[in-house]
């Protein structure tokens, strides 16, 4: 179901709610929190496709924001959407125009928010220069930017250190999950010997690729040589990791963007299924904690500190 509210306040928004829950028999206190969207017009429906599919792990009421139009007349435009047209969420979207979109966004989305329910906010491709210093960023107890939608990703990284705030997250760094699963499973493996050197390599679009050379970098506390690949090479994401032994060299390499080689010294090969996550496995997958990601605030920090700059020519990540 989908209701527009053309030219409305968020109290008319507000009852519309409860009428449309009485009507279409959903339930609010099924919703286990509210997920706030800062978007643009073009990515409107991708990023509610991504939230909808995400519901389904965790129900909960979006509310899409969408500032447009700043010298126009003010006005607020509302739609809502129910039932199978939200998955397992209320999805209410709001288009500012004017001077609505200047003053405090928090003013918008309060009377909306699920009571005693935890607040997520989510910039997936319009981020500002400090999401927990923003009027929406304050009430959030988690935040998640997205570095891969940026013009120049790597120069985005390298500043996430400096603004990081408890709560803070970015897509890129949940992009490295499996990566990094597959690597602490490997370094669980006999013969234990510790890792001496590593090599990191992926494409120059891929902030991950950073991310993932920093973690290795605090967790092993090995230098850690990595650099960017020609887009002819290798066109988006991780290309490979190589851990050093003394038994030899332990690599995990993608042939494509579904497949990873594992090769050890001594043993088969042996092909993994590794595609490239989708954007609504990252959100669903930071949906599943509200606290602090402490590990992704030291790997922006500490981590990004102790690693060096990128061998070779291609793109270079400047230090924060």
């Amino acid at each position: 179901m989908i209701v527009d509210l053309p030219d409305t306040t968020v109290s008319k928004i507000s009852r519309a709610l409860v009428s449309v829950r009485e009507e279409g028999g959903a339930v609010a206190l099924g919703r286990v929190l509210t997920l706030i969207i800062l978007t643009r017009e073009g990515a409107l429906e991708e990023v509610i496709e991504a939230a909808n599919d995400a519901s389904r792990e965790h129900p909960m009421r979006v509310i899409v924001l969408m500032i447009d139009r700043p010298d126009a007349d003010t006005r607020l435009d509302a739609q809502i959407r129910v039932g199978g047209d939200a998955g397992a969420s209320e999805v209410v979207t709001l288009r500012v125009a004017g001077e609505a979109g200047d003053s405090n966004l928090e003013s918008l989305v309060t009377g909306l928010l699920l009571p005693d329910a935890p607040v997520v906010v989510w910039w997936p491709n319009r981020t500002p220069a400090n999401p927990s210093k923003t009027s929406i960023g304050k009430i959030a107890q988690r935040r998640i930017t997205d570095a891969a939608t940026k013009s120049d990703p790597s120069e985005f990284v390298a500043g996430l250190g400096s603004t990081y705030a408890p709560g803070d997250t970015d897509l890129a760094w949940t992009r490295l999950t499996r990566w990094r699963e597959q690597l602490a499973a490997i370094l669980d493996q006999p013969p234990y010997e510790p890792v001496t050197g590593v090599s990191v390599r992926g494409a120059a679009d891929s902030p991950s690729t950073a991310l993932l050379a920093a973690w290795l970098r605090l967790t092993l506390d090995v230098p850690v040589d990595w650099s960017y690949l020609d887009p002819e090479e290798w066109p988006h994401g991780i290309k490979s990791v190589t851990l050093t032994r003394a038994s030899g060299e332990v690599v995990l390499s993608r042939p494509n963007s579904n497949v990873a080689i594992l090769t050890q010294p001594g043993q088969p090969s042996h092909d993994l299924a590794f595609p490239r996550r989708t954007l609504r496995e990252c959100l669903a997958e930071e949906l599943r904690r509200l606290d602090p990601d402490v590990l992704y605030g030291r790997v922006i920090t500490e981590g990004w500190e102790l690693l060096d700059p990128p061998a070779g020519d291609g793109i270079r990540a400047t230090k924060a």
